[in-house]
């Protein structure tokens, strides 16, 4: 991550050196070009990068264990969809200004997030609900459904915007944090430090639901009261992190499974390596994306989507030689 970190620093546009940045950090000598490039433009971008692979590796961790489907993802379970059509609305109505100085818009969007994907989530709950439990196929399935509604109700609203509103929304629907700066990563970061320490401090109960259901009721958990504290801040982390970055998937798909092949299937190892690999994997992805065609810059969701598919498509082929 710290060598991710310096060379997205020093390579851009304008290459900076270390000492230059290291001047500029402990404000020696300080220059308006270096302040600028630093703390305005690469800085915030790669802190965003970070929080948000964080973000999407751990809730991705906790819904495949929800679910007990390695599978399952925030984006295959419709919630980044919710999360993506609250806020196509809001910069719908909003018309473009969150790109400005408002602070009242940018604190506001983790929240318009978190209603969209509590939506799509409470959606996917009532079609899922049978005999008074969840079912983990069909919560699986009816996201895959919904996220597929969502996304056109995106799509149809984005196409009513004006050209220059639907070219930030298209831009922002596919995965981007090319306008990050420091009041996005302010409005997101109360909503990670409340819920995070949630996801963690649960590891056992994470393990416990490896198991058949029937036997995690026997052990004395109380299974649908944990399920709905596990995803509603699951749901709260991706809205947040969704809100800043747009529609970036596969991350919590991916991260699980590094993470599981490096340490193990226990939730209290994999889950900070979870996040260390998903904030790694939006960190390159960005710097990819930023430099390979320049000037022209390609959104990151396009090009962990470039990763990400083939690597789901062949967790299915894993799966299906194992049965």
């Amino acid at each position: 991550m710290l060598l991710t970190a310096y060379i997205s620093l020093t390579n851009g546009a304008f290459d900076i050196t270390l000492r230059d940045i290291m001047r500029t950090l402990l404000r020696i000598q300080p220059q308006k070009d270096f302040d600028l490039v630093i703390f305005e433009f690469r800085l915030p971008r790669i802190v965003i990068a970070a929080i948000v692979g964080m973000g999407l590796g751990l809730a991705g961790a906790a819904v495949q264990s929800l679910t007990r489907n390695n599978l399952a993802d925030p984006g295959i379970l419709g919630i980044n969809a919710g999360a993506g059509v609250a806020m196509v609305i809001f910069l719908f109505f909003y018309q473009g200004k969150v790109k400005g100085t408002s602070w009242t818009a940018i604190l506001a969007m983790p929240l318009v997030g978190l209603i969209g994907g509590l939506g799509a989530a409470m959606l996917i709950y009532a079609f899922s609900w049978k005999n008074g439990r969840l079912e983990s196929q069909r919560l699986l399935l009816t996201g895959i459904a919904v996220a597929s509604g969502l996304s056109a109700v995106t799509l149809f609203i984005t196409l009513k915007m004006n050209a220059k509103d639907f070219e930030m929304a298209a831009v922002w629907a596919s995965g981007s944090i090319y306008n990050a700066n420091w009041k996005y990563i302010v409005s997101m970061l109360p909503w990670l430090i409340v819920l995070t320490p949630i996801l963690v401090t649960r590891t056992r109960i994470l393990d416990v639901f490896q198991l058949k259901e029937d036997t995690v009721r026997s052990l004395g958990v109380s299974v649908e009261k944990q399920k709905a504290l596990l995803m509603l801040s699951s749901i709260g982390i991706v809205s947040a992190c969704v809100s800043v970055s747009g529609g970036i998937g596969f991350i919590g798909l991916m991260s699980p499974h590094i993470a599981r092949r490096l340490v193990g299937i226990s939730h209290r190892r994999m889950m900070p390596v979870c996040a260390i690999v998903g904030a790694l994997l939006v960190m390159i992805s960005d710097f990819i994306a930023k430099t390979v065609f320049t000037p022209a810059e390609l959104p990151v969701g396009v090009v962990i989507a470039i990763v990400g598919v083939p690597y789901f498509v062949w967790l299915l082929y894993r799966n299906k030689q194992r049965h």
